[in-house]
């Protein structure tokens, strides 16, 4: 039914995607679908969070979210399932969009986990990319 999947995750937030994550993976093996399983690396880029970090610190913080999402990867996903993984930087929701415009993705399955303050003083990051996928897109609560 799907060819490619994403699964976008919050490295910091695991136990709450577990649920998400086996829906993705479940679809993945139904579907016989390509898992991509993205993050976002905090905003680096952003000019005053910059201000405090040389771009080799930037580079080695980079490689080490990299690092722990191959390592998510390895301990959750199953080696029958073919996986990308993608590590971003910046507004996640942004980026989780632009992703799957870019891979032409077909389904995201996506955790929400914000509390009811936090959405109404923040916005949901599932929220704001059920709003403007051109996909399907499956949150899990």
């Amino acid at each position: 039914m799907y060819n490619n999947i994403l699964f976008p995750v919050d490295l910091e937030h695991t136990k709450e995607a577990e649920k998400a994550l086996r829906i993705a993976v479940e679809e993945a093996q139904r579907s016989k679908a390509k898992l991509t399983v993205m993050t976002a690396a905090p905003g680096f880029g952003m000019p005053i969070v910059a201000s405090f970090f040389d771009k080799q610190a930037v580079k080695n913080a980079l490689k080490e979210v990299a690092r722990q999402l191959k390592r998510y990867i390895d301990n959750n996903i199953p080696q029958d399932i073919e996986t990308g993984a993608i590590v971003v930087e910046g507004n996640p929701a942004e980026l989780i969009l632009k992703q799957a415009k870019n891979k032409k993705i077909d389904l995201i399955v996506i955790a929400s986990h914000n509390t009811q303050i936090e959405n109404l003083l923040l916005g949901s990051c599932a929220a704001k990319v059920v709003r403007h996928a051109h996909c399907t897109v499956t949150v899990v609560k």
